[in-house]
């Protein structure tokens, strides 16, 4: 049997720091160094550690006018009613079905997401299987369509 190969029997416990000599660690300065500010307080994630090189906040371009509070989170493309007149009676519109009459990209809409807004009329009744407005939902139902929640 070898010293390397004998079993752990032992757990020490963790030094708290900063609760005087029976802590039984140091008491005086308990492991902090001797002086300065990383013996006094915390320092702050934002501090850089001097006074010449400007910290990373300072140096991050200020944004100025009227978007600077918005999201960047991409929107959903628009699409309005009156476009949703090329389709037939009783076709679902959903994605794909927008994307061969030509009404959104492919691309685009597979990245953002499509949201039927009800701006013009619609006379035809169709089933809607994609996110409405609540004003283009009632149109809709009001042609005798159904909106389907997804």
């Amino acid at each position: 049997m070898k010293l390397n190969e004998l079993p752990k029997i032992i757990t020490k416990k963790k030094k708290i720091i900063g609760r005087g000599p029976g802590s039984g660690k140091g008491g005086h300065t308990v492991g902090r160094g001797h002086k300065g500010q990383k013996a006094r307080e915390k320092i702050p994630l934002t501090f850089t550690g001097t006074k010449i090189k400007k910290s990373l906040l300072k140096r991050l371009p200020l944004q100025r006018g009227k978007g600077k509070l918005k999201s960047l989170k991409p929107k959903p493309i628009i699409v309005n009613l009156k476009y949703l007149n090329l389709f037939k009676e009783g076709e679902t519109v959903n994605l794909e079905s927008l994307i061969k009459k030509g009404i959104v990209k492919e691309k685009e809409a597979k990245k953002f997401g499509v949201k039927i807004l009800g701006e013009g009329e619609i006379k035809i009744p169709l089933k809607v299987s994609l996110p409405c407005s609540k004003k283009a939902a009632k149109k809709i139902e009001g042609a005798g369509g159904k909106v389907i929640k997804n």
